[in-house]
């Protein structure tokens, strides 16, 4: 199992939404991460910056490469309104450098 960190970005005032639409995460969505393999999922909001943390345990694919799949676009497309996205409205994110870690 490999860690994975990226940050991306939420639109100022949209804290409650992105929290909401999470806390209904759609199921197939939810399905598909965990047969690509992925766990451990987190994401943490910085709110002075509106920056998102994200974390995530992969083994394959990490939830960021799955772009290509229908309910990726969907759901892409259902959360371009509140984050920063580019043009394929998938989330501007940036991967992380792991500088520490202690098991």
């Amino acid at each position: 199992m490999q860690r994975f960190a990226f940050k991306m970005k939420l639109k100022p005032g949209c804290e409650a939404e992105y929290q909401k639409r999470h806390d209904a995460i759609w199921p197939e969505l939810s399905q598909l991460l965990k047969e690509a393999g992925v766990s451990d999922y987190s994401i943490f909001l910085d709110a002075e910056t509106n920056t998102l943390f994200a974390v995530q345990k992969q083994q394959g694919a990490s939830s960021q490469d799955l772009g290509t799949t229908e309910i990726v676009q969907k759901w892409w497309a259902y959360m371009a309104d509140i984050m920063e996205t580019n043009p394929d409205n998938s989330p501007v994110s940036v991967p992380l450098k792991e500088v520490f870690y202690m098991a």
